[in-house]
């Protein structure tokens, strides 16, 4: 089985791309971001604030997760509930951060992500895919991009879904989230020793899919 490791920060395209290479590649897509949204979404519908460690520990048993392809799409169910448009809410995205911080939720993820990969040819995106998750990947890269271009393309996305939100308020949760993922004790986001650095500030999204695929070889 070939694995292509994409790690990155917050908003850098990481999921456009590999979506759309693993369409080009055949590969399954596995975006490993939608799984710590589901856990953050799961412990606010529960009232348990995503930073509330004991609280969210205490959900995860009871935790049913499951990653459904349909029509070539990544579905994510939470408790057989289709949540793949919630976690894209701006909420999500940050309580996304806070309780990938926590080391038992990185634990109960561990498993079905490597379990994926074992089985199938994919593109795995996240914060430690290269570096924790899939440390033998055949092909690592690392997708970043400045935090104003990051939140600039954020803001024209939700606007685009009808999604009304301060440009402003993005760049700053942007900033905030960099320096969370960056500066936890667990698994914290850096770029992989042996991976290949890609900077799409300046590139569209096509030129950085070719960015990538440009050094695969299946």
């Amino acid at each position: 089985m070939i694995n292509i490791a994409i790690d990155g920060p917050a908003g850098a395209g990481k999921s456009s791309v590999a979506r759309a290479a693993a369409e080009k590649l055949g590969f399954i897509y596995v975006d490993t971001g939608a799984l710590y949204r589901s856990i953050g979404v799961n412990a606010m519908r529960n009232g348990i604030a995503p930073d509330d460690r004991n609280g969210v520990i205490s959900l995860l048993p009871s935790t049913k997760l499951e990653l459904k392809y349909i029509d070539g799409v990544q579905r994510v169910f939470l408790g057989g509930d289709d949540i793949s448009e919630e976690i894209r809410l701006p909420e999500a995205s940050m309580a996304a951060s806070n309780v990938s911080a926590i080391p038992e939720v990185r634990e109960f993820l561990l498993d079905l992500q490597r379990d994926i990969a074992k089985n199938n040819n994919v593109i795995m995106d996240g914060r430690d895919i290269g570096t924790v998750i899939l440390p033998d990947a055949q092909y690592k890269f690392f997708l970043t991009a400045s935090a104003e271009v990051r939140a600039e393309r954020r803001f024209k996305e939700l606007k685009e879904k009808g999604i009304e939100v301060d440009y402003n308020q993005l760049l700053d949760e942007i900033i905030k989230r960099d320096y969370n993922d960056s500066h936890r004790e667990t698994a914290p986001l850096k770029k992989a020793d042996d991976a290949i650095l890609i900077d799409s500030s300046d590139m569209t999204l096509e030129e950085s899919i070719d960015a990538i695929i440009g050094k695969i070889k299946v």
